[in-house]
């Protein structure tokens, strides 16, 4: 860990720790950084409650999937007392059919509380490329 009179350092660390194990996928290893009443809110709107509940989401959409990290930010809350941490990049992997992807774009927002993660939200494009892959988006993407 990093020092923790940073808490803003340590929240990144903490974020992109549980990020690996996500991908791993260890979920098991990956709860070990997240909070009780823990919440996982899901493009869609799709809500889970632990690691495991997201791994067993994507193993159904994905064949596999990774992500590449671009940037990790985030910011302190001096009056709650969380860290905000954003992680942005591109999810890269398979789809069920053996289609190969990576250059789909991902937002991942975690908010902390002492040194836990209390909720995630996590977007992407999924959605929007099965929609175009079946001839059902608005617009080419």
């Amino acid at each position: 860990m990093t020092d923790t009179s940073d808490p803003v350092a340590e929240a990144k660390e903490i974020v992109e720790t549980y990020l690996h194990l996500s991908m791993v996928p260890d979920p098991e290893a990956a709860a070990r950084h997240v909070a009780p009443g823990f919440r996982m809110i899901f493009t869609g709107g799709r809500r889970f409650t632990s690691p495991a509940d997201s791994a067993a989401f994507n193993a159904r959409r994905y064949k596999w999937v990774k992500k590449r990290f671009l940037r990790t930010d985030a910011a302190s809350d001096p009056e709650t007392g969380e860290v905000r941490v954003y992680n942005t990049g591109y999810l890269y992997g398979e789809w069920p059919d053996g289609t190969r992807f990576e250059t789909n774009r991902y937002i991942d927002i975690f908010t902390l509380r002492d040194g836990l993660i209390t909720e995630t939200q996590v977007w992407n494009d999924s959605a929007e490329i099965l929609l175009d892959r079946h001839a059902l988006s608005e617009a080419p993407l």
